[in-house]
């Protein structure tokens, strides 16, 4: 049997919200395994928070920008450990300077984003320095990009929060304020794909098991459990794929049907969503 830590308790139920010794006893049924151990819990009815979408580390700054034609954007998250170093000037001043170079230079992975230079010096290089300065660890963990006819970005207040989207089209003026709803959509309801189809196979399964077990765990009849656990899987796809969403502005229409009020051939092509906590 694993030797459960204090620590590794207190990192699930920050993770999940569920209680320190459903914490424990989950950890114990899963061997130490975190994932495992949050399937446990859900499996047994726990109501489980949303969590584990966004990124581990503790402070930092997520930044979301477009090209002036709205064409390309970009989304970077550059971490830090304290609160104290991502209010400071220069580590905002650090963050926006990487972001800007993303945006101007449009690389093609994380790995081509720290290799071009600021002043002379990669991005990795100037946050070797700013590091050796605070004694923190400073990571750039995250860049996230869009190219398409139109690109929308949002930054939520504080820059914990950032999400991007793109359509298949050209937006007319008079249909600016429906980019800007849907990517504040995507920020406020972190769906984990567009549509039914782009959901992984793996969470599918993942999702229909969960769904059984809970049925079994109230005592349905096992010829039942396959039924119960695609309706549970249905509602799972309304929650959490963006076009089946409800609209949170308006909870009579989802977001496809809303799309669709405003332009028939209007098509999300990609979104992107990146959070620190």
């Amino acid at each position: 049997m694993a030797n459960i830590t204090a620590a590794e308790v207190n990192k699930l139920r920050q993770m999940t919200g569920a209680g320190m010794m459903d914490c424990k006893n989950a950890l114990v049924e899963s061997n130490g395994d975190i994932e495992q151990a949050i399937d446990y819990l859900r499996k047994k009815g726990q109501k489980v928070a949303n969590k584990r979408a966004d990124r581990e580390s503790n402070e930092g700054l997520v930044i979301a920008k477009t090209t002036a034609d709205n064409t390309f954007g970009i989304v970077t998250m550059l971490n830090c450990e304290t609160d104290f170093v991502s209010k400071n000037q220069e580590f905002i001043d650090l963050a926006n300077g990487i972001a800007d170079l993303a945006l101007n230079n449009k690389p093609k992975s994380i790995e081509d984003l720290k290799a071009l230079n600021i002043n002379s010096r990669t991005i990795g290089e100037h946050i070797s320095d700013y590091m050796g300065k605070t004694g923190e660890k400073i990571e750039l963990n995250e860049y996230q990009f869009i190219a398409a006819p139109q690109v929308y970005a949002y930054n939520h207040n504080g820059n914990k929060l950032a999400s991007m989207l793109g359509f298949n089209k050209t937006v007319a003026p008079e249909m600016e304020q429906v980019g800007k709803d849907i990517v504040m959509q995507i920020a406020a309801m972190a769906p984990v794909a567009l549509d039914k189809d782009d959901v992984d196979p793996t969470t599918v399964e993942r999702e229909i098991e969960i769904g059984k077990e809970q049925a079994r765990q109230e005592g349905k009849a096992e010829d039942m459990l396959e039924k119960i656990a695609i309706g549970k899987l249905n509602k799972f796809y309304k929650e959490n794929t963006l076009l089946n969403q409800e609209f949170i502005k308006d909870s009579k229409m989802t977001i496809s049907q809303y799309m669709s009020s405003n332009d028939k051939e209007l098509k999300i092509v990609e979104f992107k969503r990146v959070s620190i906590k």
